[in-house]
């Protein structure tokens, strides 16, 4: 059984990689209130992880004001804990199966909080690249060990596995410095 090597594999997960951090990246709202921002909130409920949108719905009836309406009545501390822990500095209001989130106006401290998440996301995603480029590496190894490459072949393959992860590890900080400014806009 021999081994064959897709480099098109490798950088399409590392492009679902970077996909990712620019969904957690959109969450991160500066100042105005956005659905987008719950959405990377995991609730424990019903013995696993769901996302808010699996348990609530969420809206933005204001600008500066969103909206959860929690389904299940029993779910409600639930999530109101998973927002209180998510690291977005939102307090929950909890009124019956509502939960209202005011977002607090953006000082300074809050600004470097947020940048302070942005870049624990992008670290994330770097971790996330050199994760596939690690296992498109032991794809090559596995494959030149099993005779399906040759040494030079496999030798040529990883400097191209390392120049497309250099290449996403440089698109995520180019991301990151983006959302960095935006964020410190006054």
């Amino acid at each position: 059984m021999t081994t064959s090597f897709d480099l098109s594999e490798v950088k399409r997960r590392m492009d679902g990689a970077l996909a990712a951090l620019k969904h957690e990246l959109g969450g991160l709202r500066t100042g105005r209130a956005s659905a987008a921002l719950l959405e990377p909130v995991q609730v424990d409920a019903y013995g696993s992880h769901l996302p808010i949108s699996q348990v609530a719905t969420v809206s933005v009836p204001e600008p500066r004001l969103i909206s959860v309406q929690v389904w299940d009545r029993g779910m409600v501390g639930a999530v109101e804990k998973a927002i209180m822990n998510s690291n977005l500095g939102l307090n929950p209001q909890t009124e019956g199966q509502v939960i209202r989130l005011r977002i607090p106006e953006m000082t300074q401290d809050r600004r470097k909080e947020l940048v302070k998440v942005a870049h624990k996301y992008a670290e994330a995603a770097r971790v996330a690249v050199r994760h596939v480029r690690r296992d498109g590496l032991d794809l090559l190894k596995k494959a030149e060990k099993d005779g399906g490459i040759s040494q030079d072949e496999e030798k040529r393959f990883a400097d191209q596995v390392q120049k497309a992860t250099d290449g996403m590890i440089l698109e995520v900080d180019r991301i990151l410095a983006g959302k960095e400014k935006e964020i410190m806009q006054v």
